[in-house]
């Protein structure tokens, strides 16, 4: 008999975990005619409030569920890591469990896999309820890491991914310290189909995502999957070379030509403050793939388990 990991990162989801495993057990009673066994793991990436009693007094009705539980907040990537390290299973499932990922869709996806899909991920094709500034923004990220990046990441595209094992041995493979799941994604390749489905609001609590925190997880993925960052700033250096050797060369006819030098601080400084806010610009960029560098020859353990939480 094989076996299906609903793998579920949350944090602070007391109100929404009941709800979220009583329609998941609701759209998976297909998976016994499949002869399909059910396991869902709940990866509590240091909730403050009742998660870890909620899923427990889940556990004492149903064996299938399981808890993995950090000693601290290790955020949501490394939630997802440790949940597909821990599935030992035929396949496995992310989700998030505020129903956004709607539990429907799974017997669906399953029979994508039948068709010899190695995946079957879903992306939404609308983002109702959410703040227009958001959904502009993101919509502008995707189409940005489409133009710098060689993997494939769509527009609108959720953590929201049946894998079989052969995909989940892929993404485990790669280890590194900075993860960017999305890309992960797309950069192993295999047979993946895509499913669209319209936005859905949470079911209970709110969205542990600020604005802030999109717009530096957006830089993270950019930083992750491309070094196109570091060519444009190289190639930023050669334009603004370029652009002083031509001003060298005016000054130098004007001289020649009217005799008398170019003169005007308030010029000058303008000039020099937009150099050095490129020469700025350019450094940071650099200095995002240092910091990525460091933090991966450190070796540090992306996360860190709380055994008197874990069952």
């Amino acid at each position: 008999m094989s076996e299906l990991t609903v793998i579920v990162p949350c944090k602070n989801e007391e109100e929404a975990i009941p709800l979220f495993y009583d329609e998941l057990i609701r759209n998976t009673a297909f998976l016994e005619k499949r002869n399909v066994a059910l396991k869902v793991l709940f990866i509590d990436d240091g909730s403050t409030d009742g998660t870890v009693s909620v899923v427990r007094s889940l556990n004492e009705k149903d064996p299938r569920v399981h808890l993995i539980s950090f000693s601290r907040n290790f955020g949501k990537e490394a939630a997802m890591y440790a949940g597909l390290k821990a599935a030992d299973s035929d396949y496995a499932v992310i989700m998030d469990a505020d129903l956004q990922d709607p539990p429907s869709l799974l017997e669906e996806m399953f029979g994508y896999l039948d068709e010899g899909y190695d995946s079957v991920a879903t992306r939404r094709v609308t983002r109702k309820g959410e703040p227009p500034i958001r959904s502009f923004f993101a919509r502008r990220f995707y189409r940005l890491m489409k133009k710098l990046s060689d993997a494939q990441i769509m527009d609108g595209a959720r953590d929201y991914r049946l894998m079989t094992r052969q995909f989940i041995d892929a993404v485990l493979a790669m280890t590194e310290y900075n993860r960017f799941t999305k890309g992960i994604f797309g950069w192993v390749g295999y047979k993946t189909k895509w499913i669209d489905f319209e936005n859905v609001d949470r079911a209970a609590g709110k969205t542990k995502w600020s604005f802030w925190g999109l717009v530096v997880y957006s830089l993270e993925g950019i930083t992750a999957f491309s070094t196109k960052p570091l060519v444009l700033s190289s190639l930023i250096g050669v334009i603004m070379c370029f652009v002083a050797f031509v001003m060298i060369l005016f000054i130098i006819v004007r001289w020649l030509l009217f005799g008398d030098p170019v003169d005007g601080w308030p010029s000058l400084m303008t000039v020099i403050v937009f150099i050095g806010g490129l020469q700025f610009f350019c450094t940071g960029i650099l200095g995002q793939y240092i910091a990525k560098a460091y933090l991966e020859v450190k070796k540090r353990p992306l996360y860190l388990r709380d055994e008197k939480n874990c069952f």
